[in-house]
């Protein structure tokens, strides 16, 4: 009987232990820099960025757009041609030609970001940010301005 008892206990804590580590894990998915977890993950219904980022986003861009200082690919000048804009979609391969046109997001908008899941980068490409996976050439998420 007594065996029984501790065996349950071992078993019982086993489970209640392997959860704990679960929902630990879980916890430190990358996202700092202020971001509260649970606001994060509950607007993130369109890929990586959450609505709370793309509002960031959308923020710092129209504090600079009337400037003449905003960085290479974000000035009205550097959109892509539509050839080159159809291939820039969510889950896809990003094309050489498209990687030619990688330019790095401002420091400013990038302390507004979550920090970028391992192997991945923010970029800016004609007029958007884009979350991309350096090794795999694959892009995680768009934030595109003029159409948010």
């Amino acid at each position: 009987m007594r065996m029984r008892w501790w065996m349950a206990l071992c078993v019982a804590s086993i489970f209640a232990l392997s959860g704990n580590a679960a929902r630990a894990q879980g916890e430190g998915h990358g996202h700092g820099h202020g971001h509260d977890k649970d606001h994060h993950d509950k607007d993130r219904d369109r890929g990586w960025y959450s609505q709370h980022d793309r509002d960031d986003m959308r923020s710092w861009y129209h504090e600079h757009e009337d400037r003449d200082d905003l960085p290479p690919g974000l000035a009205k000048r550097d959109r892509l041609p539509p050839g080159l804009e159809r291939q820039l979609v969510v889950r896809g391969e990003l094309p050489p030609g498209l990687r030619r046109e990688i330019h790095p997001v401002p420091v400013g908008l990038e302390r507004e970001l979550p920090p970028p899941p391992r192997d991945c980068e923010h970029v800016v490409i004609g007029g958007h940010i884009v979350l991309w996976n350096r090794r795999t050439n694959i892009v995680v998420d768009i934030f595109h301005f003029e159409r948010e």
